[in-house]
């Protein structure tokens, strides 16, 4: 099974959501990051966290995966007297 680049992640916590819910729904996939030790995590700051890779047949699964996960806002708080 071949395995391509889906999307760029922009950071660890995304990645964490994002691998959670593959795992979740059993779809393959691998995250990897961007970091260099060599370069303390420079390029990170340019190009995003890192990628994940998965099966073509699954790349608009992940894509409406990872579009619900960054279109959702933070609940309204409402102050209460």
């Amino acid at each position: 099974m071949e395995y391509v680049k889906i999307a760029v992640l922009d950071s660890d916590v995304e990645s964490q959501i994002v691998c959670s819910i593959l795992d979740d729904q059993g779809i393959p996939y691998f995250a990897r990051s961007y970091h260099d030790t060599a370069y303390d995590g420079l390029f990170q700051v340019q190009k995003g966290w890192g990628e994940v890779c998965a099966p073509v047949e699954h790349k608009d699964e992940i894509l409406e995966i990872i579009n619900d996960l960054r279109n959702k806002t933070a609940p309204e708080i409402t102050p209460q007297d």
